[in-house]
């Protein structure tokens, strides 16, 4: 007996050692801790993925807390999501998001699987998205988040109807519009409306246009769709990246950026399309009447039943500072919502800037310079940011409605494409928006900020 104890012991100690090696656990797996009914064979699939550990189930077992509805087993996901990483977040997803968004992405193989069918029992609609696109991106996937609706489920204005100034009856001056002047073709949408729809597709002044509206980034970008000879058809696609809304085109059912107009997943991927943008005016609704008497403006008509009174959509997310949806990172050199005019040249595309709308007010005529272009901006009396291409005058004044004065002492007009001098000389209007700090900064991190 001793001798073979012995032998026992020394083949232990002297044996190759034969470690098992770790199982992945594929998508379908994860998928089952939502779609499974039987808790016991969830807590095994849940007992392997412990067992086999991987930094890139983070991400997976974060998007099941975030979607199951079995909150007790929720419970122990989520305490094996503390255990692994190491982190106390508890409750707080935004905390989670912002632990996993501060450190490189690590994604599983066929993560996209996982995520298409994870999200396809929202909207089958989804599938497609992710679905064998894991490599065809621009962006982070961990970042993609569902924004709370199906595809189209704030549904876009297609053609809406319009109608002029004298019979908007349901607007009052001060009433917030997004003003657009494209070909001669003037129109408003007010807030009122529009931040129920989140987009407008439609065709001004003989162009086809989508006016996109991310409520909660604050920004209102008109883009041209057309596109190398293709017309985009865009849509909502129910997801959000870095707290702005996600556009899809029906062709092909690519994400779109909203704020860089270009494809950040699917087969458009890397094909160097981006779309045109055209100015957008965010003023009253006093304002642009007064400007623009021949102006058209939205309908109530739209089609939708919705609370169209002013100030009722996101009346709770506009009245405080805090986010619905969070970011990487926040920059408090300004708070988060707190209106900026943002300027992209096309011609210095990395060099974008943002200006604090409260510095403009104080700055009603303000010249700024990116690269060699100078720039003028203009901010009149409702707080309606425009920009002008200088082309080598300078303006001394400008009376906060329609007149300027250069150097010289000749009077300019302002119209919404141009400055227009007494001989007909024109300064060119350059294309820019406003945006919350927050979502700018989100998307153009490197961006110059002048406040």
């Amino acid at each position: 007996m001793y001798r073979v104890t012995l032998l026992f012991v020394l083949f232990v100690f002297h044996a190759p050692a034969v470690f098992p090696q770790r199982e992945t656990i594929d998508a379908a797996s994860f998928l089952s801790l939502v779609t499974e009914k039987d808790r016991t064979t969830k807590e095994e699939i849940l007992s392997n993925v412990e067992a086999n550990w991987n930094e890139a189930y983070e991400i997976m077992l974060l998007e099941v807390y975030y979607l199951s509805n079995d909150h007790r087993f929720n419970s122990k996901v989520l305490r094996l999501l503390e255990k692994k990483s190491g982190k106390r977040y508890g409750t707080d997803v935004n905390k989670w998001y912002e632990y996993l968004w501060n450190k490189p992405e690590k994604l599983t193989e066929d993560y996209h699987e996982f995520k298409s069918g994870l999200h396809r029992l929202i909207d089958p609609k989804f599938n497609t998205y992710f679905l064998n696109r894991q490599q065809e991106t621009t962006i982070r996937w961990d970042e993609i988040r569902w924004g709370g609706v199906k595809q189209d489920g704030i549904p876009p204005l297609r053609n809406p109807k319009m109608i002029a100034a004298k019979d908007a009856r349901y607007l009052k001056d001060d009433h917030i519009v997004f003003g657009i002047a494209v070909n001669g073709d003037v129109r408003a949408y007010p807030k009122r409306i529009l931040a129920w729809h989140e987009m407008f597709v439609d065709t001004v002044g003989g162009i086809p246009v989508a006016g996109v509206y991310c409520t909660l980034c604050g920004t209102v970008i008109l883009y041209k769709t057309e596109h190398n000879g293709i017309q985009h058809q865009m849509g909502t696609s129910g997801f959000l990246y870095r707290s702005n809304k996600l556009m899809y085109d029906k062709a092909t059912q690519s994400l779109w950026n909203t704020l860089w107009g270009t494809p950040v997943v699917g087969p458009l991927v890397g094909k160097g399309i981006e779309l045109e943008y055209l100015s957008v005016v965010t003023t009253t609704w006093g304002e642009w009447k007064q400007r623009h008497p021949e102006t058209n403006v939205l309908s109530l008509n739209t089609g939708h039943h919705r609370n169209y009174n002013e100030g009722a959509a996101y009346r709770d997310y506009f009245s405080t500072d805090r986010l619905m949806f969070n970011v990487p990172s926040l920059d408090n050199r300004l708070k988060n919502k707190q209106s900026i005019l943002a300027i992209r040249l096309l011609e210095y595309p990395n060099e974008p800037v943002a200006i604090d709308t409260d510095f403009l007010s104080r700055n009603p005529l303000y010249p700024i310079s990116i690269r060699n272009q100078n720039l003028i901006v203009l901010t009149d009396q409702s707080g309606a940011n425009r920009v002008y291409d200088l082309n080598g005058v300078s303006f001394v004044s400008y009376d906060r409605n329609s007149r300027l004065k250069d150097s010289k002492g000749i009077e300019w007009k302002l119209i919404e494409d141009a400055l227009i001098g007494p001989d007909g000389d024109t300064l060119t209007r350059v294309r820019s928006f406003n945006a919350f700090w927050f979502g700018w900064k989100a998307a153009f991190p490197d961006t110059k900020l002048i406040k």
